[in-house]
């Protein structure tokens, strides 16, 4: 009982920081039906802009979280008007490929300003470890990551359900071209949404970094695919879907490393997506949508 829960303690932190990051894809496409693949990267970059918080500006953990959210949403909604902007109208394979070269643009130059070393990424929280009954221990960090993460995540759902504004992304999603027709500004919406994507994936990066200290411009290549893969697994383009689709995807890593060689980790989670796209191609929570042809 007691590998069981420490094992499910180590899930639960795993799937709350792929939810975070999830949730960017899952709005994005929601509004666009794009595909942001440079999304993992900017998960990297709010990182290395919350390690310049706390390195170089000396910031405590919650100025260098809204430092973080505040240049990462700020990158998010520049990439949105010069990059996607111009491509609304244009096939959808274009921002595909767009969002990619974004993606490797990021990658490389952060890999040119920062280096290729890896840093180590500060502990913003003191290291404490509390016992629970049944043997297993949960430390500080896992109660920062679970804390963190769940506020935002029912933050935002409550902002998407009881907002005028969440009412507006929703009406965007279910037919874009008539919101323009009463009154709404669908730029300023789809930037607001590239920002609160990106401000998720830059508390993500931090919340990486104090979990696993150590971050590298190739980070978000693996975590972004895996975030998409639990994006994916839950119904793109639902925000509870995107929650449970990550806890999944963390609960299957976790497992199949505690009984298994960890390099079979991979292998059992894409081949989750895989099965899963077989018997249900919309997700757990995705639903069909009918388009007009």
């Amino acid at each position: 009982m007691t590998f069981w829960l420490q094992q499910t303690l180590n899930a639960l932190q795993l799937g709350s920081i792929y939810a975070l990051i999830a949730l960017g894809y899952t709005m994005v496409y929601g509004i666009l039906r794009l595909i942001n693949f440079a999304h993992g990267d900017i998960f990297m970059a709010g990182a290395f802009l919350g390690l310049v918080g706390a390195a170089v500006l000396k910031l405590p953990l919650v100025l260098t979280m809204l430092f973080s959210m505040i240049c990462t949403a700020t990158l998010g909604v520049l990439i949105e008007r010069a990059a996607y902007k111009p491509l609304r109208n244009a096939p959808r394979v274009s921002a595909v490929i767009t969002a990619l070269g974004i993606g490797i643009f990021l990658q490389h130059f952060v890999l040119a300003t920062v280096g290729a070393q890896p840093r180590l990424f500060p502990l913003l929280v003191p290291l404490n470890m509390y016992n629970l009954p049944g043997g297993a221990m949960i430390t500080s960090v896992q109660l920062l990551i679970f804390g963190v993460a769940v506020v935002l995540m029912l933050g935002l759902d409550w902002f998407v359900r009881h907002t005028l504004t969440g009412m507006a992304m929703r009406a965007i999603s279910y037919d874009r071209s008539v919101v323009p027709l009463m009154g709404i500004s669908v730029d300023r919406i789809i930037s607001l949404t590239f920002a609160i994507g990106s401000g998720l994936a830059a508390v993500g990066g931090i919340l990486f970094g104090q979990a696993y200290p150590v971050i590298d411009p190739y980070m978000g290549i693996l975590v972004g695919w895996k975030a998409f893969v639990a994006a994916v697994v839950g119904g793109i383009g639902n925000i509870r879907g995107a929650m449970l689709g990550a806890y999944i995807l963390g609960m299957t890593e976790i497992y199949v490393a505690a009984f298994l060689p960890s390099t079979y980790r991979d292998f059992v989670a894409f081949s989750l997506l895989l099965l899963l796209l077989v018997f249900r191609p919309t997700g757990i929570l995705g639903r069909i949508t009918a388009q007009k042809v």
